[in-house]
């Protein structure tokens, strides 16, 4: 099946991007989160106009996403969340939490753009990925702590 991607996709493409995928990949994951639109000799006019605003979008100079990497390892984010007395969380933390606790510190990231190896379940720091620039990505470390506030969630 024959796509044009309107999201970027990991492992797959940036958005203009016109890709061959799988019938049932296409038809099943793609096409109803609105990652991609069948390819037609109309849909493929419309590859200019995603790649334009794409470009508006993305971060141009490499020294620039240089920068903004240095930024964002630079900068120490800790982040309270709920936990048990083991020092497992209720819940694990989502790639929304990560961009949440980013853009409070300062930084605007893309949530799409976060990559977590493992689902992080536990306190402490662990490291997350974040892609600046094609050819740029930081390692990004925040420290999940419990909140200061012993009168943070059910109150009794």
């Amino acid at each position: 099946m024959k796509l044009i991607l309107t999201n970027e996709v990991t492992n797959l493409g940036s958005p203009g991007d016109i890709v061959e995928v799988k019938d049932g990949y296409g038809r099943n994951f793609l096409l109803p989160r609105n990652f991609a639109i069948r390819w037609s000799k109309g849909a493929a006019k419309q590859v200019e106009s995603i790649k334009a605003a794409r470009a508006a979008h993305a971060i141009h100079d490499l020294e620039e996403a240089k920068s903004i990497k240095g930024n964002l390892e630079a900068s120490p984010i800790n982040v309270p969340v709920r936990a048990g007395a083991g020092g497992r969380l209720f819940g694990a933390v989502t790639v929304a939490d990560i961009a949440e606790a980013l853009v409070a510190s300062g930084a605007k990231v893309d949530k799409r753009r976060i990559e977590v190896g493992n689902p992080i379940k536990s306190l402490g720091a662990h490291t997350v990925s974040v892609r600046v620039h094609p050819e740029v990505s930081a390692q990004v470390k925040p420290t999940w702590s419990p909140p200061s506030s012993p009168l943070t969630g059910r109150h009794r």
